[in-house]
């Protein structure tokens, strides 16, 4: 594919992000959102730059695609190398979209349960095995969840559109049978 269809994808999923973030409400821009990416992505065009699909060893790749100009939502690229994942976390109230570009991934939500003193009792939800094309909107208050790569021999990879940029969150460490909350700055891979 040549570099110019790749970006015409590449604009063409920027357009249909910012006509989809026109949405009033929070619910109808995500639904909106959500289909933009799976519409893209199910196209087959590969619109995600190479030297954005690299693995990084120690953590998740985190790279930033795109950001609004008027600062509505950002575009990520997350790349998940053999066995990683996230703590369980949230997104600190701001809304997200996250679609499978390549391989798959296991995604486990979560509900508070209780508050212990500083602790907190989570009950999983559900677990979803996505594979490419398949996306999946996160509306707070119901946005605690793990994300690991489902994939035994490869890197997965994932776009998330966010409701402006996400620059921090609250992870959750397990402490005995419950959580400690941790805030967690985020920054961007290479």
């Amino acid at each position: 594919m040549s570099s110019i269809t790749s970006a015409a994808s590449l604009t063409e999923m920027i357009r249909l992000l910012d006509e989809a973030v026109e949405k009033q409400t929070t619910t109808g821009c995500c639904k909106a959102v959500k289909r933009a990416l799976e519409d893209i992505v199910n196209s087959g065009q590969n619109f995600v730059p190479d030297d954005f699909l690299r693995p990084a060893p120690n953590s998740y790749a985190r790279r930033l695609l795109h950001r609004d100009p008027e600062d509505r939502y950002t575009i990520l690229v997350m790349v998940w190398g053999i066995g990683q994942g996230t703590a369980l976390h949230d997104h600190a109230g701001m809304w997200c979209v996250e679609c499978v570009y390549r391989g798959s991934i296991l995604v486990k939500s979560y509900s508070l349960d209780d508050e212990v003193g500083d602790r907190f009792r989570f009950i999983k939800e559900q677990e979803v095995v996505a594979g490419i094309g398949d996306a999946g909107a996160l509306i707070p208050p119901f946005d605690y969840h793990t994300i690991e790569n489902a994939e035994p021999a490869r890197p997965s990879v994932t776009l998330h559109v966010y409701g402006g940029e996400m620059n921090w969150c609250n992870a959750f460490v397990p402490d005995g049978d419950l959580f400690r909350l941790e805030r967690r700055e985020l920054t961007y891979t290479d």
